[in-house]
Parts: structure tokens; C-alpha cells; sequence
């Protein structure tokens, strides 16, 4: 299953809330296939190629890329929604500090994310800057990712990480508990760690500390 990161400007801001994330959970990228959506980058964007190398040189293994202008030089290399990244990622490179004003996201976009369908098995969904609702059940090996908290009106089956971007606030709501996994700002729980009468019912999780806490909401 791979995960789909998507850079958005400004570049430096932006990776350096990534910095802050493979921080807390250092282990979070380990051995995970990455697609990079590079749709949310400007036609003008300076040496992406550049930004791509500097993510590789996190160990993070991106296989291919989508959304790239054909302007951009040395993108190609790194293959299309199913080609393989290249071997060896090159040294860091220098992102120039020129670019244009990044698009200011309007509150809606910024709050929440809502997905009106159920997620099946292999899908991925990130949403860095808010919560994010899902309207159906999440399928045993699909995975949200969220900034904020996460809401599932349905079945949890696979993979709930909130917090993503550090806000320990967050919780993780869902109607029919059988996760994977739960995590909030890299504190997490496995299906093994997870209170056994508890399945199966209405929870919510969240963080006392540095230890997370669930409890049924029926």
C-alpha cells in the first residue's frame, strides 16, 4: 500500500513540518512505497527535481509522482504513478529561496476534508491541515491520515493516524472499532494493544500525556 505525500508552497515551511513529523516517529516512512502528488505545486515552481532528491535523502522512498508540469526538468526520472523511483537518490540539493505567493486555501479547505464514500482495502488518504470525516467504513488495509481528528461514520478497519502534523489535541471517533492501528501525533496502538471489549462497539481515542486513552461512546 503506498502512501501519497503531497508537497504544497511554501516549500521550506512545508518541509520543515515534515522534518517535525519523521521526528516524532522516526519509523513512520520505514520500508512504505510513496507516491508524490506534486499537483498542488505552481507551473513556476523552481527545481522540483531538487525537492524530490531532498525527500529521497530522508529515506523516504518515493516509487513514482503524479501531477508534474512537463516543464519541469528531472522529474521524469522518478517515473509516473506506476513507474519506480531511481536507485540511489543523489545528494541534497538547495532549494532556491525565489517562488511565487503561495495560494491561500480558503477556510473550508483548511478545516476539514469530507469523503461521502467507504475507503477500500489499498487506499490512502492524507489531509495535513485539517480533520477529516469519512462517511462510510475504512476497509482493512486503507489508511487516513489527517492533521486534525479523524471521524469515521462506519467501520474502522484499517489504519487511523490524527495529529500527523504535531496537534496532540486531536482524537479519532469512530462508529464500529476494529482497527489496524490508531496513532495521534506518533503515539500509537496496534489491534493487539487495543482494549478487547472494546470491538466492535462506538470509541473514541485520544492523548492523556504520552499515552493514548479510548473509551466507548454507547
Amino acid at each position: 500500500m503506498a502512501l501519497v505525500l503531497a508537497p504544497e508552497p511554501p516549500l521550506p515551511e512545508w518541509l520543515a513540518a515534515l522534518d517535525a513529523q519523521i521526528a516524532r516517529a522516526p519509523s513512520f516512512f520505514d520500508a512504505r512505497p510513496v507516491l508524490l502528488d506534486l499537483a498542488a505545486l505552481p507551473r513556476e515552481q523552481p527545481n522540483v527535481a531538487g525537492l524530490i532528491e531532498l525527500l529521497a535523502g530522508r529515506g523516504i522512498r518515493i516509487i513514482g509522482t503524479e501531477g508534474a508540469h512537463p516543464s519541469w526538468q528531472g522529474v521524469e526520472k522518478w517515473g509516473g504513478p506506476i513507474g519506480t523511483a531511481a536507485k540511489g537518490a543523489g545528494r541534497p540539493v538547495e532549494l532556491p529561496d525565489e517562488r511565487p505567493p503561495p495560494a491561500t486555501p480558503t477556510p473550508a479547505e483548511a478545516a476539514a476534508m469530507v469523503i461521502d464514500h467507504p475507503i477500500r482495502s489499498g487506499q490512502s488518504i492524507v489531509h495535513e491541515t485539517g480533520d477529516v470525516t469519512i462517511i462510510g467504513s475504512v476497509a482493512w488495509g486503507a489508511e487516513i491520515v489527517a492533521g486534525g481528528s479523524i471521524h469515521v461514520y462506519g467501520a474502522l478497519r484499517g489504519r487511523a493516524i490524527a495529529g500527523f502534523t504535531g496537534n496532540k489535541a486531536t482524537r479519532i471517533f469512530c462508529r464500529k472499532l476494529e482497527a489496524e492501528l490508531l496513532a495521534i501525533d506518533g503515539v500509537y496502538k496496534t489491534a493487539d494493544d487495543m482494549d478487547r471489549g472494546l470491538h466492535g462497539r462506538a470509541v473514541q481515542a485520544w492523548l492523556d500525556g504520552e499515552s493514548m486513552m479510548m473509551a466507548a461512546l454507547d
